[in-house]
């Protein structure tokens, strides 16, 4: 695969979230919850509904690291959530079931999904899954959380690693220094 970006546009994320919810809820809510939770496609597609339905956290044991993860649901997704569980018919156990049965879509399928809204809303730049993950680091570090934080919340072994990660380079770093101007 491509290495992809984060989106860094409000308004790509907005014209994304506007674009999948006008699709399907559950696509929806798969991106607002990636973006919002920083996770990783392998741990997002495992969620089961008992992971979000009526709670304030979100507790997993993480695939790749196999440590466990504790954190609250912003109230973003929660809103996301309700508004998609309401309309869900039958007993699915999987938060993001497949169409073809009863087991989650597949990475491959969530790729797909990403890539077209991306396409959709005129995203030019590459995107995958790990766009999630990647815009939730950059849009946290934007906001003003400190990078070892973050570091902390991806799982990162520095705050090098995680700077390269959500694509902050040299020259953006350089010009702190040249806009500071005290």
């Amino acid at each position: 695969m491509k290495y992809v970006e984060p989106i860094r546009s409000k308004q790509q994320i907005d014209a994304v979230k506007s674009y999948l919810k006008d699709q399907n809820l559950r696509d929806w809510l798969l991106f607002v919850l990636g973006i919002n939770s920083g996770l990783r496609i392998s741990d997002l597609l495992l969620l089961k509904i008992n992971d979000v339905k009526t709670k304030d956290r979100i507790v997993i044991r993480e695939k790749k690291t196999g440590k466990i993860k504790d954190f609250p649901i912003s109230d973003t997704c929660k809103k996301t959530i309700n508004e998609y569980l309401t309309n869900i018919n039958g007993d699915s156990e999987w938060l993001f079931k497949s169409k073809k049965g009863n087991h989650p879509i597949t990475r491959i399928q969530a790729y797909r999904i990403m890539n077209q809204a991306a396409r959709a809303v005129g995203i030019k730049e590459a995107i995958g899954t790990h766009t999630l993950r990647k815009t939730f680091g950059y849009w946290a570090y934007k906001s003003g959380a400190d990078i070892t934080r973050i570091q902390k919340l991806l799982n990162h072994s520095a705050p090098s690693v995680t700077l390269a990660y959500i694509g902050i380079t040299k020259d953006e770093l350089d010009n702190i220094y040249i806009n500071l101007n005290l």
